[in-house]
């Protein structure tokens, strides 16, 4: 018991020990407690910073104290971000196996809300890291979970990775597309929290196509929840450095940049590729175009270090190198392009066969359904002859019966015809008997008078 008092205190006083944040966008899901929640939300605000791994153990291991799944999930949802920043992508996955091994055991509409929410994240670092396809197939696992349960939260998840992947390969109709999918299934799910992030992806889509007014309504949309959600303040100032960037307003940009780079928030809410990038451009736009080619190597992808050192190059009119990495950059795009054939072609595939296997489900459930069927008709049918059997028997016997009762009436009634006769005969003995009596006596009077 002392023990177990320690554990408990241990615990509490780690949780205590996490200020609380302001509002957020955050959504307690799994409807824990208050003011732990609150705790919680504020390491999820910086969900790349490593010094949340203490309160995630803390918070997985007091789920194994109370027995209680809902506390070991959120323990796992705020490490395995963490584990994508430090490059550890097995146990990243490890953690995120975990979570869905505990919502496909427990689903409960609030974890279904929570399941949701995270494979969305976890799909939007599989693409950062190259791994589309596995994002791909995690969506569409979404969508048809989505689609038998009637979630429109889940179709809303489900089209914003969809939304992310199509991004990732540069296809930025399909993407707002997507994402235009994903803000109707948005209201109608009355998760409204969630449309500044739309808005903002759908921004920076329009960003690539060039379509700047576009770019700017969405922006603005985005900005007016931040007054509700300060977290989305990093998210909007980014959108609008590139928005600024790419219509080469340098002094937004350079205003913009200098705002980012100077909030709290910067470094523990964005990944370091995001940084990296957005230094290179600031770089770029301030003629250092040295420390923006170093920048530039410490990208994490091999297409974005061509893609950037190629732009770099060619505005400091180094056009061999600037050709180099060109032509690396698209000798890496067309190895892209047959990954995402390989990909496309690998989905399909496991589609089908998902298809098939649920066809070959259903046609077994039928043919179930059929036996079962039969085996009732069977079992009616011969029901039905035993009743007809039993039936003629007791009408056999019946027959029997009647036949019996009228041999015995018969036999009865000759019976009592022969007692009757038996009877009249008495009678007619008696009466020649009375007679005769009667004469002797007549006889004797006559002889006693003479």
């Amino acid at each position: 018991m002392g023990l177990r008092r320690l554990i408990c205190g241990a615990v509490t006083a780690l949780l205590l020990a996490v200020p609380l944040p302001g509002r957020s966008q955050i959504v307690n899901r799994l409807k824990i407690d208050d003011d732990l929640f609150q705790r919680w939300a504020y390491c999820r605000m910086q969900q790349f910073n490593p010094d949340n791994l203490p309160f995630a153990d803390s918070l997985y291991r007091y789920g194994i104290y109370k027995d209680n799944y809902r506390y070991k999930c959120l323990g796992l949802n705020l490490e395995f971000p963490i584990r994508f920043a430090q490059g550890d992508y097995a146990r990243m996955d490890a953690a995120v196996a975990e979570i869905k091994d505990l919502m496909s055991t427990h689903r409960e509409k609030e974890s279904r809300s929570f399941y949701y929410p995270v494979i969305h994240e976890y799909c939007q670092l599989l693409i950062h890291i190259g791994r589309a396809s596995d994002a791909m197939l995690e969506a569409r696992t979404m969508e048809r979970l989505a689609g038998e349960e009637h979630s429109a939260l889940g179709m809303m998840y489900a089209h914003r990775i969809i939304g992310l992947i199509q991004s990732d390969r540069t296809n930025s109709y399909l993407a707002i597309r997507n994402f235009t999918q994903a803000a109707d299934c948005c209201k109608e799910a009355r998760a409204e929290q969630e449309l500044p992030n739309l808005y903002i992806l759908i921004a920076q889509e329009y960003i690539k196509m060039r379509d700047f007014a576009s770019a700017e309504a969405f922006c603005e949309k985005a900005e007016v929840y931040e007054e509700y959600f300060p977290s989305l303040r990093i998210k909007t100032r980014m959108t609008r450095a590139y928005l600024y960037n790419a219509e080469q307003d340098w002094d937004a940009f350079w205003t913009t940049y200098d705002a980012l780079v100077g909030d709290p928030l910067y470094k523990v809410q964005t990944d370091g590729d995001s940084r990296f990038e957005m230094d290179v451009a600031y770089l770029k736009s301030k003629g250092l175009f040295e420390a923006a080619l170093a920048k530039a190597d410490s990208l994490g992808t091999a297409r974005k270090r061509h893609q950037e050192k190629h732009a770099i190059y060619a505005a400091t009119g180094s056009f061999e190198p600037a050709y180099s990495q060109l032509d690396s950059l698209m000798a890496e795009k067309d190895s892209i392009y047959i990954k995402v054939q390989n990909e496309d072609l690998a989905i399909l595939d496991a589609e089908m066969n998902n298809a098939q296997l649920r066809q070959d489900a259903e046609r077994l459930k039928a043919q179930n359904q059929i036996t079962i069927l039969l085996g009732f008709l069977v079992m009616f049918v011969i029901a039905f002859f035993a009743i007809l059997l039993s039936q003629w028997q007791l009408r056999q016997n019946l027959d029997e019966m009647r036949r019996k009762n009228t041999q015995m009436l018969a036999a009865r009634r000759a019976f009592q015809k022969a007692l009757d006769a038996k009877e009249s005969e008495n009678d007619y003995k008696i009466k020649i008997l009375q007679n005769r009596t009667t004469n002797v006596l007549t006889d004797y009077e006559d002889i006693l008078n003479s």
